[in-house]
């Protein structure tokens, strides 16, 4: 008996958790649109230096008086960084005409015909202060690697509940607070709580809804929760183009949080944490109302607070063995299992994020781009569960791994001229990690035991924050060499793809439940790899090895 006979006895796939996804998952819509909202409210628009005397209402003032003040580049457009001085004569240096260059030193001129308002435009976050606009990206991952750490730890003593309200509320008040305060230090902290409230969100949401779903229908909440995220990128793509000033953009994706912060409140809390908590009388309640709904209503009557106790007995006495995050590195099996994962989700979210936020880079229409990048993901994460179910879950995450490494490092050498081409490897790569991110979901938890299955969830997980952190960090180099960034993220990528192939394959397996198991599915696979190096055919009078009669032996 266990938590989930309860559920089957209430109903575990019924309209109460038809209700409870949707109220669910809507918000998450509006987490894609936050991790994505630099490509449009810090997108950096055509500038020039500010001239003094000179008519600078618009960035295309006359070019041939404008070449009197700001030297050209090899295609004959204004330097974005370079004017000429007005403080010293042109000179003459070996016959020829020179003019004295400097920084622009009285703001500069934007082009606002795509944009009327970025973070750039408002700060003037050019030139040697462009790296900015990275940082503050880099900030606001910081706080979702923050959130993950402290808000997880938080829900299992508040309640999953508590958290996802207060995440909520959070997300709105900072959200709103980002929108409108005046300086860049004001909205990188409000940013970066903005991000701590999206872990809160994130997680709650997946126990929550996984919690009070039986087993049977959880493959099918988790790939609606997947397909939410994927879903808000596209609607960002729309309310981006129709709201062109950042600070109205940013309140227009932070203000729904108002409502969920209200319907959150209709939520039930997880019966099996209250429970585990000792707070039977609550849980019963709970799972009555949801009996009610789902039309087994006699059924949720005869349910007691003893007949709690004596469901979830099991569960109560596995809860006193303690077990720590140190034991996904104790022994052999454990440590190759938790290291090769970390890889895996690292790159994963590192590759992920570092194509997703460089979209200005591609020279196409960047609203077009997010929809098309959006897209990608629908058809791409079908394709990696179809693969997962026929294949294998092993081979489906070194695939993806590798083939998005491949497509980003080939993106390195090809000229920006060749947009298309470009384009292509581009979706190819974002297409190829988002089937990764499918996987890893699945493959992660079919890989740690029972026992510590939600700290090794939590490790990998703050190893995908940790990518997604670091991400934005490493376009910096493209001011050194545009060669780094999709070098970098490519090798990432194909490193950690051949890692996972030392993974063992779950598929239509049963899962773990102690490491014991973990560490005897390790030696099985070393024993057959073992064994296929040692198969050799047998002629006549041929005679067996020792290490081939010791195999022979244990395989009998």
């Amino acid at each position: 008996m266990g938590f989930n006979d309860l559920l089957e006895i209430v109903g575990g796939l019924g309209r109460f958790q038809v209700i409870n996804t949707t109220v669910l998952l809507i918000p998450m819509l509006f987490l894609a649109c936050h991790n994505f909202l630099q490509n449009f409210s810090a997108a950096i628009p055509t500038h020039r230096c500010w001239i003094p005397g000179v008519d600078n209402s618009t960035i295309t003032y006359n070019q041939s008086h404008l070449a009197a003040f700001i030297p050209l580049d090899e295609d004959q457009n204004a330097k974005s960084c370079m004017r000429f001085t007005n403080l010293k004569p042109f000179s003459w240096t070996n016959g020829t005409l020179k003019k004295d260059k400097e920084v622009c030193k009285d703001g500069w001129v934007y082009d606002r015909s795509v944009f009327s308002s970025t973070i750039v435009t408002e700060w003037d976050l050019v030139c040697n202060h462009r790296k900015m606009r990275q940082v503050a990206q880099s900030i606001y991952m910081a706080g979702v690697l923050a959130g993950a750490f402290v808000l997880g730890s938080l829900s299992d003593r508040f309640g999953r509940k508590a958290i996802l309200t207060s995440s909520c509320l959070t997300m709105a008040v900072s959200g709103t607070c980002a929108a409108f305060l005046p300086s860049f230090v004001t909205y990188c902290f409000f940013r970066c709580l903005g991000g701590m409230a999206l872990s809160g969100i994130v997680l709650n949401t997946i126990s929550l809804n996984l919690e009070w779903t039986a087993p049977k229908g959880r493959t099918l909440v988790g790939t609606l929760f997947a397909y939410g995220f994927t879903c808000g990128q596209l609607i960002l793509a729309g309310i981006a183009y129709g709201i062109r000033d950042w600070r109205w953009l940013q309140f227009s994706v932070s203000a729904p949080y108002y409502i969920f912060f209200l319907t959150s409140w209709c939520v039930p809390e997880s019966a099996r944490w209250l429970i585990i908590n000792g707070r039977t009388h609550q849980a019963l309640r709970n799972l009555q109302r949801v009996a009610w709904i789902n039309g087994k209503r006699e059924e949720g009557e005869k349910l007691s607070e003893k007949i709690l106790i004596s469901h979830m007995q099991s569960e109560l006495n596995n809860m006193k063995q303690a077990h720590s995050p140190l034991d996904l590195f104790r022994t052999a099996g454990m440590r190759k299992v938790t290291i090769c994962l970390m890889l895996v989700w690292f790159s994963t979210s590192f590759v992920f994020y570092g194509i997703g936020m460089d979209l200005q880079n591609f020279g196409v229409d960047i609203f077009l781009l997010q929809f098309v990048f959006g897209c990608i993901d629908l058809p791409s994460k079908l394709a990696g569960a179809i693969v997962m179910s026929c294949i294998g879950r092993r081979v489906t995450q070194a695939a993806s791994l590798m083939l998005a490494g491949v497509a980003v490092l080939c993106n390195a050498f090809i000229p920006k001229e060749m947009r298309m081409a470009r384009l292509v490897l581009a979706v190819l790569g974002k297409g190829s990690v988002a089937s990764s991110f499918c996987c890893a979901y699945i493959y992660s938890s079919e890989l740690f035991p029972t026992v510590i299955r939600q700290s090794g969830m939590g490790v990998v997980g703050m190893k995908a924050r940790l990518g997604s952190l670091v991400a934005p960090l490493v376009l910096m180099l493209s001011e050194i060499s545009p060669l780094f960034p999709p070098a970098i993220y490519g090798v990432a990528a194909i490193i950690s793809g051949t890692a996972a192939i030392f993974l063992s394959e779950t598929s239509n397996q049963q899962l773990p439940d102690t490491i014991e198991e973990v560490e005897a599915r390790s030696k099985k696979r070393e024993l057959q790899n073992t064994k296929h190096k040692e198969e050799v055919p047998l002629t006549q009078g041929q005679t067996l090895s020792h290490t081939q009669k010791r195999l022979l032996i244990d395989t009998v």
